[in-house]
Formats: C-alpha cells, sequence, structure tokens
C-alpha cells in the first residue's frame, strides 16, 4: 500500500464511524488517503477526524478549492488509484446509477478513471426495496465494485442485511483492486 493514493468519499450513516477505522489503517500501511464528504456525512462525523489520521485537509465544496483551481472534481480524480465510497448511502448508489454530480462525492465519481470501490450501508428495509436492487445491479453491470452490506445489527435496532462491512474487510478488498 505504500505510496499509493487513495480517495475516500464518505455518506450520511452512523457507519461513517467505521470509515475513520479504514483510513487509519490504510494511513498506517502508508497509503496517501484523500477525504471527501457530503453534508449528511458531517452530520455523523467531523472532518477534523480525517483531517488528523490523514494528515490531509478534507474536502467538502466543489466551488471552494483548497488544492486544485482546476476543480477539485478533476485534481483529485486525477491523482486518485482508487475511489471508495464507503458508507455509500442507498441516496449516492441512486446518484451513482443515474449519473447525478451535485456534489463532490458523486461528482468525483463521474471524473474518476481509476476502479470505484463501493460499501453500501443502510436500513434493512432500504436495501430490499426495488430501486435499490436495481441500483445495485446496474452498478455492478457499469464495473462498480461492491462490497457488502452485512447482515447483523443495524442501528435501527433492527437486525438484517444493510450493514457495512467492516473495515478490514474493506482493506482486504482494497488490497485486490490494487494487486
Amino acid at each position: 500500500m505504500r505510496g499509493r493514493e487513495i480517495l475516500i468519499g464518505v455518506t450520511g450513516g452512523i457507519a461513517a464511524y467505521k470509515t475513520a477505522q479504514l483510513v487509519s489503517s490504510l494511513v498506517q500501511a502508508g497509503a496517501g488517503v484523500t477525504v471527501v464528504m457530503t453534508r449528511a456525512a458531517r452530520k455523523f462525523i467531523g472532518p477534523t477526524t480525517f483531517e488528523a489520521l490523514t494528515g490531509r485537509p478534507v474536502y467538502r465544496d466543489m466551488f471552494r478549492p483548497k488544492e486544485h483551481f482546476i476543480g477539485e472534481h478533476i485534481g483529485l480524480a486525477r491523482r486518485a488509484e482508487l475511489y471508495v465510497i464507503a458508507p455509500a448511502s442507498a441516496d449516492m448508489l441512486a446518484k451513482l446509477t443515474h449519473g447525478q454530480a451535485d456534489d463532490l462525492v458523486s461528482t468525483l465519481a463521474l471524473s474518476v478513471t481509476c476502479p470505484v470501490l463501493v460499501a453500501p450501508a443502510m436500513n434493512n428495509e432500504m436495501w430490499a426495496k426495488p430501486a435499490v436492487q436495481r441500483n445495485v445491479r446496474q452498478l455492478e453491470a457499469d464495473g462498480v465494485t461492491l462490497i457488502g452490506p452485512d447482515e447483523g445489527w443495524l442501528s435501527c435496532q433492527s437486525i438484517g442485511p444493510g450493514r457495512m462491512s467492516e473495515p478490514a474487510a474493506i482493506l482486504e478488498a482494497i488490497r485486490a483492486k490494487l494487486a
């Protein structure tokens, strides 16, 4: 992982806390990690957490460049060897499926030329909806790799599919993608 450039998109969901462990593991393995967050993600975990873990700024806004004045969606996309969206909410799955680009996380999905790995996380009833399952099938057909979701205890106090895969499993999927 040493010297590899990983771009992490974080969307809204309680599973965002797991992404901090994933980011920490990637940095400890020697990867350069850049984090991009949606507005909803910031309701669950703060950018300061990711800035401390990565030693890099967290990107949130398409129109206030911090580093790439040609557009963060271009500069960050060109640097990335792998784009990981974890957690990926039902909303983000729909955006990715339909090419909607109304925030930096979804715009980057259209800009990157590297592989994309998505770790869905949502309530089990949401996961079971035909629209979500159609989106999952379309994303897979489009070449996006999905990991999970797993079954288990969910924050809504249900048990079922929808739980974001554990950081260690996502890390192994990242290693496999970069091999």
